[in-house]
């Protein structure tokens, strides 16, 4: 019996090494997820102006692509490859963070100890509640610019059509 108590400890020590680099990329994810979004409301508001100059366009004339490059489509997933990434895994980030801290909860709500229970579980449910934030947010930006990016390879399309007509 005391080998599995064994393992068990050893499991718990182990995960609780996880738990810091975990929370750190909470932090880092929320980061970039402030960053971007100010990033994409000044977009926005140069989108809805009509003087944004699309980085598309400029990528394709500095290449000198063709209408059906594979390279834009390679450089549009390129451009939003890290909103998916952290959209995708903060909120298994923020799993981890709450379920680490579970264990101590449930072992100080079996000793009665409601200071721990609590600290525990404010730890637990405020670093998925942040993951959760930074994943909305990078969710939504990669959706919308996802939509403006094929819209700018679109118009790309068209426009390089025209010139192929003249």
């Amino acid at each position: 019996m005391t080998f599995f108590a064994d393992i068990e400890t050893l499991l718990y020590a182990v995960s609780r090494i996880f738990l810091a680099p975990v929370l750190a990329l909470i932090a880092l994810a929320l980061g970039y997820a402030l960053v971007m979004l100010g990033a994409f409301l000044v977009e926005t508001w140069q989108r809805r102006r009509g003087d944004h100059t699309g980085k598309l366009f400029a990528f394709a004339r500095r290449h000198d692509m063709t209408p059906h490059s594979d390279d834009l489509e390679l450089w549009i997933l390129h451009r939003l490859e890290w909103l998916r990434i952290v959209s995708r895994t903060a909120p298994m980030l923020g799993l981890i963070a709450t379920m680490i801290p579970m264990g101590p909860a449930l072992l100080a709500l079996g000793n009665n100890d409601a200071e721990s229970v609590g600290r525990n579980m404010v730890a637990a449910f405020s670093a998925v509640i942040l993951a959760l934030i930074a994943a909305s947010l990078c969710f939504f930006m990669l959706t919308v610019r996802r939509r403006w990016l094929l819209q700018d390879l679109r118009e790309l399309e068209k426009q390089r059509q025209r010139e192929g007509e003249l």
